[in-house]
C-alpha cells in the first residue's frame, strides 16, 4: 500500500469484474455479454459519426440521446440523464441521491458494486437477507431508512419482482429514493419506468450494454422526475462534463430508436434460457427462474468451483462467486444455441 494514498483509499475493497480472457475456440459465458451483435442501424450510425467532426468536443448535453430515451418510455428530455456506462449512472446516483443520515438498504445478495460504492462515498448500507429462495420480499424493507437500491431482476440470481411489487415497495416509501437498476429487464421483466408519472421519489437505471448489445460501447441512463435528475446533472457536471463522445451518441440513439431488433435478440435469449434450463435441470442442477440473460444453478452432489474448474479446462468460461451463501452456483450466461450445446456436452462429460 502506497504512503501517499488518501485514507479512503485504503479502506476500499474494488470491485472485481469478470474475466477478459483471450483464448481460441472459447466459449465465453461468464460476464453476461450479448451473443448477438449490435443492431446494423447502430454500427451505421457510429461508422458515419466517425469522421472529421471528431476533432470538435460532444454536445455536453447528450440532448440526442436524452431525446432517444424520452421517445422509448414516453418522457420529457428533463426526465432523463445519461452517463458513460450504467455503472457511471449509479456511482453518480449513490453520490447524488443515496447518502442521508439513515442507511442505504440493499439485497444482501445483489450487484457487488453497490457496496464498492458505499466504501466510496462514505454511505452507511445495511444489507437485507434474501429469502430461502433467494427471492427480494419487499415487506423486508419496511424500517427505517435513507434510501433503498434493488436490482430487478436481480444479479446474480436473476429473480424479478413484478411491477406491482416494486410499485408497492415505492408507494411504501414516498420520503425515500427509490432506485431499480434494470441492467436486464428487456429479458422478461417489466420496466419501473411505467410508475414514473405517479412518483417521484423513483429513479431507473438502465444499460445499452446487454439487450442493445453495446457493452463495449459504455451507455446507460436513468429515467426519474426531473428534481432527481437535476441532481445527477450537478454531481455530473462537477466531475465530467463532457460523459458521451460522438460516436457514442449516435450509436446510442440508432441502438435505443431500432426496437424491433432489441426485440428479436431478446426474445431468441428468452428461448435459449428456456432450452438451457431444462437441459441442466435434466442433469440434477436446481436452476433458479430467471428473467435476466443468464442462469444461476447448482448441482447437489458437485461443488461449484470444481465444476467451473472442469469447464474451464475444456475452455468453457462461467462465473463462479464465494460469497458463503451462493458457493455452489454458477452464473452462466446465455450464449449462442452453439455456446450453450457446447456447455451442456461439457457438464455432461464432467458430471460422468
Amino acid at each position: 500500500m502506497s504512503k501517499f494514498w488518501s485514507k479512503v483509499v485504503h479502506g476500499l475493497t474494488p470491485y472485481t469484474p469478470g474475466e477478459q480472457v483471450q483464448m481460441p475456440g472459447l466459449v465465453k459465458l461468464n460476464t453476461n455479454e450479448n451473443p448477438y451483435g449490435p443492431s446494423p442501424k447502430a454500427i451505421a450510425a457510429m461508422q458515419a459519426a466517425a469522421g472529421d467532426g471528431l476533432r470538435k468536443y460532444s454536445d455536453p448535453s447528450n440532448a440526442v440521446v436524452k431525446d432517444a430515451v424520452a421517445r422509448r418510455f414516453g418522457l420529457t428530455r428533463e426526465q432523463v440523464f445519461v452517463g458513460n456506462s450504467s455503472d457511471e449512472v449509479l456511482a453518480h446516483t449513490f453520490h447524488a441521491l443515496l447518502k442521508h443520515d439513515l442507511p442505504l438498504l440493499a439485497p444482501d445478495i445483489s450487484y457487488s458494486f453497490y457496496p464498492t460504492y458505499c466504501s466510496l462515498y462514505g454511505i452507511e448500507c445495511l444489507q437485507v437477507p434474501l429469502n430461502e429462495r433467494f427471492e427480494i420480499n419487499i415487506a423486508d424493507y419496511n424500517q427505517p431508512c435513507g434510501a433503498i437500491i434493488i436490482a430487478n431482476p436481480n444479479a446474480p440470481t436473476g429473480i424479478g419482482l413484478s411491477l406491482e411489487q416494486i410499485e408497492a415497495l415505492v408507494a411504501a416509501h414516498p420520503e425515500q429514493v427509490v432506485v431499480i437498476d434494470e441492467a436486464y429487464v428487456d429479458f422478461g421483466g417489466q420496466s419501473a419506468a411505467a410508475l414514473l408519472g405517479r412518483y417521484d421519489n423513483l429513479l431507473v437505471i438502465q444499460t445499452l450494454s446487454k439487450s442493445r448489445s453495446l457493452a463495449g460501447l459504455r451507455v446507460g441512463f436513468a429515467v426519474g422526475h426531473p428534481d432527481l435528475i437535476a441532481g445527477l446533472e450537478r454531481v455530473k457536471n462537477s466531475f465530467n462534463c463532457y460523459p458521451l463522445g460522438q460516436v457514442q451518441q449516435a450509436g446510442a440513439v440508432a441502438a435505443l430508436d431500432d426496437v424491433a431488433y432489441t426485440e428479436q435478440t431478446s426474445n431468441a435469449i428468452i428461448a435459449s434460457r428456456a432450452w438451457l434450463t431444462a437441459q441442466l435441470q435434466a442433469l440434477g442442477f436446481e436452476v433458479l427462474p430467471s428473467q435476466a440473460n443468464f442462469i444461476f444453478a447448482r448441482h447437489p452432489q458437485h461443488d461449484g468451483a470444481q465444476l467451473a474448474k472442469g469447464l474451464r479446462e475444456r475452455a468453457i468460461l462461467v462465473r463462479h462467486f464465494t460469497a458463503e451463501r451462493i458457493n455452489q452456483f454458477l452464473r452462466i450466461s446465455i450464449g449462442t444455441d452453439e455456446e450453450c450445446s457446447k456447455l451442456v456436452d461439457a457438464l455432461k462429460l464432467i458430471l460422468a
